[in-house]
């Protein structure tokens, strides 16, 4: 498959590294890191400007572009080291009302969520439920016209600064039935809501997010009653494009340094690039690299395509990242020597944040057995 992006995305693509290459520093990491939300507010307004939260959203509705112009800003992203909560707020929540809302829904969220003034949050995830979708134990029972929701939801991202939750909720089956699964749009300051908000290993933010007789009406719903698996798997494969795009970033960053290291650490009088064994240790990074980066992009090009080979496709792309992110970014810290997983070098953070996009929404293993199982009908 031969890609090339077009004149409009390469402009993206510039804009984009240009922005990163001004933020994109250790100094402002930290700061960010370091502030109440775990992000700049003042960049996420930069990112609504340049028409970035309005990427992949329907036209109808101030969206522009799609998921291919999603993956180049996430690659940008990824190189920059940022976090804010663009995969939450815009990929995840975002195409969760994109692809489910009522037309109600889409006309009051989806402006705001593109100018920058609306926060979403995918609460999806349950303890115990090891990358299994349909493993969700938290109910919805009807009550009045409405729904009365009770359970809790674990590692949602970005869950604290959210305004909406979109939530997975069981309104009929057993636990891990592909059935009776439905999405709710619930105000995340909701009579019954507690979150309690951390920091993750790389940096980033998450809260555990408890729900107890959350009352919320018929016109809170997501796509259909009992039938929500369907557009979660959708909108968490729209996830795994994006993660993949931004693995593709660090990667990207990550040889950039390596190779500016080997080039300048001298040993025996020698800089050690100078070295074969090296040299070809380098190599294998590179062609990691472009291997996931046409993995990625490929499965971007596959976000329309009917579910089964949509689904395949961002298997496959999280597979080839997972893989090749582990071999960069441990050649990378070796190849830096001791100081490769200090604090004070950037190498350890890109690391961290890769091992981290390895485990969400399911790790190398899990995609493999989803490819495999697609492969097989």
């Amino acid at each position: 498959m031969q890609f090339t992006l077009t004149e409009d995305q390469t402009l993206l693509q510039e804009s984009a590294l240009r922005l990163m290459r001004e933020e994109g520093t250790l100094a402002r990491r930290r700061e960010r890191v370091a502030s109440a939300d775990g992000f700049d507010r003042r960049l996420w307004a930069t990112y609504a400007e340049l028409g970035w939260l309005a990427l992949g959203l329907p036209e109808a509705h101030g969206g522009i572009a799609g998921p291919v112009e999603v993956a180049v800003v996430m690659e940008a992203m990824g190189r920059g080291l940022m976090v804010e909560p663009y995969l939450a707020s815009v990929v995840l929540g975002g195409q969760a009302v994109a692809q489910g809302g009522s037309a109600a829904q889409q006309a009051e969220l989806l402006p705001a969520l593109a100018e920058g003034r609306l926060f979403l949050a995918l609460a999806s995830a349950e303890a115990g439920g090891r990358y299994n979708l349909a493993h969700v134990e938290t109910t919805a029972q009807r009550e009045g016209a409405g729904y009365r929701l009770d359970g809790s939801k674990a590692v949602v991202l970005h869950g604290a600064s959210a305004d909406q939750l979109v939530v997975a909720a069981r309104t009929g089956g057993a636990l891990r039935d592909t059935s009776g699964i439905t999405l709710f749009l619930v105000p995340a300051t909701a009579a019954g809501i507690s979150r309690r908000a951390y920091a993750t290993l790389d940096g980033q933010r998450a809260a555990e997010v408890t729900l107890a007789g959350v009352s919320v009406g018929a016109d809170a719903v997501l796509g259909t009653v009992d039938g929500g698996l369907a557009l979660l798997e959708s909108v968490v494969d729209h996830g795994l494009t994006a993660l993949s795009a931004e693995a593709v970033g660090i990667m990207a960053a990550l040889n950039e340094a390596t190779l500016a290291h080997i080039k300048t650490r001298k040993q025996f009088g020698r800089a050690i690039g100078e070295f074969q064994a090296l040299q070809h240790r380098a190599v294998d990074m590179y062609v990691a690299c472009e291997l996931s980066r046409a993995m990625a992009y490929m499965a971007a090009c596959k976000m329309g395509a009917p579910a089964p080979e949509r689904a395949q496709a961002a298997a496959a792309a999280k597979v080839q990242v997972g893989r090749s992110g582990r071999l960069v970014g441990q050649e990378a810290v070796q190849l830096h020597g001791g100081m490769g997983m200090t604090d004070e070098l950037i190498v350890g953070h890109y690391f961290k944040r890769l091992t981290m996009i390895d485990t969400l929404f399911g790790d190398t293993d899990h995609h493999l057995a989803r490819y495999a199982q697609g492969m097989t009908g």
